[in-house]
């Protein structure tokens, strides 16, 4: 039995450049997919929502406002929901709306910082969400030119906000991350071909060619990670798809990933996720479609 997930394919034209859609709901019931378009998803009144994105599992309160970036999983589920006046406002664009190349401008930095954060999925505060609210609804009725104006002045006021945090390990999605140094690059590259094997400071200290003292001060100002997070960010990932994609035990993952000790395993897999191994694959399979 081959394990699989929805590809969605939106109604998004070449000749467009988003869409949005306004809906009323009583439950979610679309199972868990990807797309290649980007993706902002406002959801109204779903208190005990259950939201998967990537690979974090998370249940929701009743005003949320998420970014998806290209191809990451996602979906909402009913969960324990009982509210039957669900609200969801889903604009979907292209993630080549802003070439590349205009991306890399300074005045740009901040959505250039977002959209490569989206690829692990974007979580907003509160205090963001209910600001960017009224606009987000508003946009259903403008058209042309201002609706295109709106949208980019939308993600330029979200890309500046605080307090926004990501949802998914870096290494469970498929997407290039680009952290503009290769130093760091080329670390990240070390770590995920050996991320099963011990991995010291002093190892990718050494590829960047810097001292370990002033690599701990580099990564964590390029990244937001310690040297240590982001490897178990990294070995994370890693777990959770061989929670989802194979058989083997917990115990046989974990050391398979480099974790060499259960009890910390176990600790450091639910300090992030929220949950255990055994209940991350349960939670994550009974959302999936098999094939």
């Amino acid at each position: 039995m081959h394990k699989n997930i929805i590809r969605e394919i939106t109604p998004l034209t070449v000749h467009d450049c988003f869409t949005i859609f306004s809906r009323e709901k009583s439950e979610f019931d679309f199972p868990l997919h990807n797309h290649e378009e980007m993706e902002l998803n406002l959801i109204i009144n779903a208190p005990g929502a259950k939201r998967i994105v990537g690979d974090h599992i998370e249940e929701i309160n009743d005003l949320e406002l998420v970014f998806v970036g290209s191809n990451l999983e996602h979906g909402w589920f009913t969960h324990n929901c009982k509210s039957k006046e669900i609200k969801e406002f889903t604009i979907q664009f292209h993630k080549d709306l802003i070439d590349d190349k205009f991306l890399r401008r300074n005045q740009l930095s901040q959505i250039r910082k977002m959209f490569e954060q989206s690829k692990k999925g974007v979580l907003f505060s509160r205090e963001t969400t209910e600001e960017i609210m009224p606009r987000v609804m508003g946009l259903v009725s403008k058209r042309g030119f201002a609706s295109i104006l709106e949208l980019l002045s939308i993600l330029h006021d979200l890309s500046t906000c605080k307090n926004y945090k990501t949802l998914s390990d870096a290494s469970f999605t498929n997407e290039n991350f680009n952290y503009n140094s290769r130093r760091i690059e080329k670390v990240f590259e070390y770590m995920n071909a050996s991320f099963s094997n011990p991995v010291t400071l002093a190892e990718v200290a050494k590829i960047a060619n810097m001292p370990e003292a002033s690599f701990s001060r580099f990564i964590k100002k390029r990244t937001g990670y310690t040297f240590i997070d982001s490897l178990n960010e990294i070995r994370l990932g890693h777990v959770s798809r061989m929670l989802i994609d194979t058989t083997h035990s917990v115990a046989e993952i974990a050391y398979k990933c480099g974790f060499n000790n259960m009890a910390n395993f176990n600790r450091t897999f639910k300090s992030k996720k929220g949950c255990t191994p055994k209940e991350f694959r349960e939670n994550y399979l009974g959302k999936r479609v098999f094939i």
